[in-house]
């Protein structure tokens, strides 16, 4: 059974900084590329970033500079990132993995199989 378990959300000032997590069972993460995306309440999902091992990392442009995808082959587990928090970063997070090798069109999660939890961020003083 394939699964994504997510952790590290919460609570954060704005300027802050979090870190996400996604680990992966019964796969194995490294030839999957993998996104995260968000939801904030009214809104369409969005997403966030994506790595793969073919084609590097993309980013949303609201989130460039201050957001970063990472990998730990050894622990099977993607991270994100995230510092210089806004309250407009405020969502639901999800993970995501596909089973191919570029992240050509991942901004809008078509395609992606498996999901994570997802995972409340919420910045706000």
């Amino acid at each position: 059974q394939l699964e994504l378990v997510e952790s590290g959300g919460g609570l954060v000032q704005p300027g802050g900084s979090l870190t996400l997590s996604c680990q992966a069972s019964g796969f194995t993460l490294d030839s999957y590329v993998v996104g995260w995306f968000r939801q904030a309440p009214g809104k369409e999902r969005e997403g966030v970033s994506c790595i793969s091992s073919s084609d590097g990392t993309y980013y949303t442009t609201s989130v460039k500079g201050r957001f970063t995808i990472s990998r730990d082959n050894a622990k099977n587990t993607v991270y994100l990132q995230m510092n210089s928090l806004k309250p407009e970063d405020t969502a639901v997070y999800y993970c995501a993995a596909v089973g191919r090798s570029y992240c050509s069109r991942w901004t809008s999660g078509a395609g992606f199989g498996s999901w994570g939890q997802g995972n409340q961020v919420t910045v706000s003083s």
